[in-house]
């Protein structure tokens, strides 16, 4: 998650504050106790909007978001946005995609699948209150975090260190990022939760564990549904650089002051004329297939063209590189406009 685009002077400061807080002999005085909560009994059944009709988390009955959301409409028949082919001229370095997701071998050196791992709960789960670097913009509730908490890349590594947890007694999301553990002390750069049958945007204007203000799990490629070729959401990827501004349903800014750079929340989709190769495998034309149809969401600032997945050993190496192969001119910017209901959800027509 980059907040901003001096965003490495304030992850250094974070940096400091976690290495500072490791090396204390006594206890940080910016550190309160840690408090957990455990429920005895199970929570009220939380009120669904939508009877889930896509794919499910695997080890939940929880759905990414209502299939009426944004995240899932098909949008191979959108309008092409007017500044496409401006923002496509601007979102270079690229020549090919690339996934940001795999199996073992990871390149940050932890021997870790690379993506960003989803870890599972219930309503047993301890609570725990997290300090954040981000702190006005962050929901300041407990959050399940716990040695059973997957990492991504680990804790000790150099990556974002994604955190995304799901509740499955309540279908809730919590997402952090930059996560860190000191003297039994969690922090993070960033916390953000949302009720997956639920509609509801974070305040415009504020960031989550992606610069967008979005979260994470509905825009990660799931190695179940590439597998079963049955992907029915949009794919977050990222660029080096962005306008200072967000479409719907993105809810914060992280560039420069240049239009002629795509905004946060733009949406791109590989382009109809694109021939998929009938002989490439079936998981990856059902990555491709979905490109067409739910298309990719710039989420965050980063390498250019790169898009996300979950850690997970069973991704195939044979289909990353097929991946690798699709070129990123063969995608233009489409506008979403007419799909908002209200710019305060998610929903969309």
């Amino acid at each position: 998650m980059k907040k901003q685009t001096n965003r490495c002077l304030a992850l250094a400061a974070l940096s400091g504050l976690v290495a500072s807080t490791a090396a204390e002999a006594g206890p940080n005085d910016l550190i309160k106790s840690l408090a957990r909560h455990r429920s005895t009994k199970p929570p009220r059944a939380t009120t669904t909007t939508t009877v889930p009709t896509g794919n499910l988390i695997p080890g939940t009955n929880c759905q990414a978001f209502p299939s009426d959301s944004w995240f899932h409409k098909d949008i191979s028949k959108a309008p092409v946005h007017p500044r496409s082919a401006t923002w496509m001229a601007n979102s270079k370095p690229y020549k090919t995609l690339w996934p940001e997701f795999g199996p073992s071998g990871n390149p940050l050196g932890s021997g870790i699948p690379y993506g960003m791992p989803i870890t599972v709960v219930d309503y047993t789960h301890p609570l725990v209150q997290v300090n954040f670097y981000y702190a006005s913009e962050s929901d300041k509730v407990g959050y399940p975090l716990g040695s059973d908490t997957k990492i991504e890349g680990g804790l000790g590594s150099s990556a974002d260190r994604h955190a995304i947890i799901v509740n499955k007694t309540t279908c809730r999301l919590y997402e952090t990022s930059y996560t860190a553990l000191n003297r039994g002390q969690w922090s993070a750069s960033a916390g953000a939760t949302w009720l997956l049958t639920s509609y509801n945007l974070r305040p415009d204007g504020w960031t989550s564990t992606d610069a967008a203000g979005l979260p994470l799990l509905p825009l990660l490629l799931r190695y179940e549904e590439v597998a079963a070729g049955k992907v029915d959401h949009a794919i977050r990827f990222t660029l080096e650089l962005t306008a200072n501004a967000h479409l719907w349903p993105a809810r914060h800014n992280a560039g420069i002051n240049n239009t002629n750079y795509p905004p946060m929340g733009a949406r791109f989709r590989l382009k109809a004329s694109y021939v998929i190769n009938p002989a490439l495998r079936a998981d990856t034309k059902a990555v491709l297939n979905a490109m067409k149809k739910y298309g990719l969401v710039l989420a965050d600032n980063g390498p250019a063209w790169m898009f996300g997945g979950t850690a997970d050993n069973r991704w195939s190496v044979d289909m990353i590189q097929q991946l690798k192969t699709v070129p990123a001119s063969a995608f233009e910017a489409v506008d979403t406009s007419n799909l908002m209901i209200s710019s305060s959800s998610m929903r969309a027509r």
